[in-house]
């Protein structure tokens, strides 16, 4: 017999439990060493399909997040076009009002080398 560290020698009443643990009332299943590497592979495998569809979905938060912003700056930038357009129509309002009058056209043309008219000349009927 060979002795083990931390081997305790059999006594009569561990014999007698022995015999009643050896023999079960159900068989016992053997479970292979294939069965149990499938098992820990299907654990390992929901949790990566639980980290792939996090990812996932944290893409799509961040995504929708991206597309109101940019929404956002989109709107103050047409906001700002408008103010923009809005002033220049002002703009172009006033000149027309005040070059609209005689005097402003009378100089625009003088400015451009036009010259005064010459007084109309009348032809008598025959």
């Amino acid at each position: 017999m060979a002795v083990y560290e931390g081997a305790r020698p059999r006594t009569l009443l561990d014999q007698r439990r022995r015999r009643v643990a050896e023999s079960p009332i159900l068989p016992r299943r053997r479970t292979s060493g294939a069965r149990r590497v499938e098992h820990r592979s299907s654990v390992v495998d929901w949790a990566l399909v639980g980290i792939v569809v996090t990812f996932v979905l944290a893409f799509f938060y961040l995504a929708q997040g991206v597309r109101v912003s940019a929404t956002g700056y989109e709107l103050d930038r047409l906001a700002n076009d408008r103010i923009r357009l809005e002033a220049q129509l002002a703009d172009i309002e006033s000149d027309l009002s005040r070059l609209g009058r005689e005097s402003a056209i009378r100089k625009l043309a003088l400015d451009a080398g036009l010259g005064q008219l010459q007084p109309a000349i009348v032809l008598p009927a025959r």
